[in-house]
């Protein structure tokens, strides 16, 4: 594994059910974006749906970001409680998921 410390990006690509409602998906949105108020190593979050007009989302219709100081901040996120009570909120409402953590390259020209 690369080395643990600086920023690491967390990236989740979701298909919610169908049947939910708008306002059901930005209640668990919101629920999402609260967890940077109660997980300390999460540093930002931001989201938003596909608008490519390339049509390779595969049925994801959802990004969701969140960055981290370290692949441990990540390890801390994964273990907290707020964590685990809202992945059980959402997990059962998404047809599809996707997860990938990265440590960006920056290409300066």
């Amino acid at each position: 594994m690369e080395e643990a410390k600086g920023e690491v990006r967390h990236v989740l690509l979701a298909k919610f059910k169908g049947g939910l409602s708008e306002d059901e998906i930005d209640q668990l949105i919101k629920g999402y974006a609260n967890l940077v108020n109660l997980i300390p190593p999460m540093k930002s979050f931001s989201w938003g749906k596909d608008v490519s007009i390339e049509n390779l989302h595969q049925g994801f219709t959802h990004i969701f970001e969140s960055i981290f100081e370290s692949t441990e901040g990540i390890a801390e996120y994964i273990g907290h409680p707020a964590h685990a009570e809202y992945a059980n909120l959402l997990l059962p409402q998404l047809d599809k998921v996707l997860v990938i953590d990265y440590k960006p390259t920056v290409v300066h020209l």
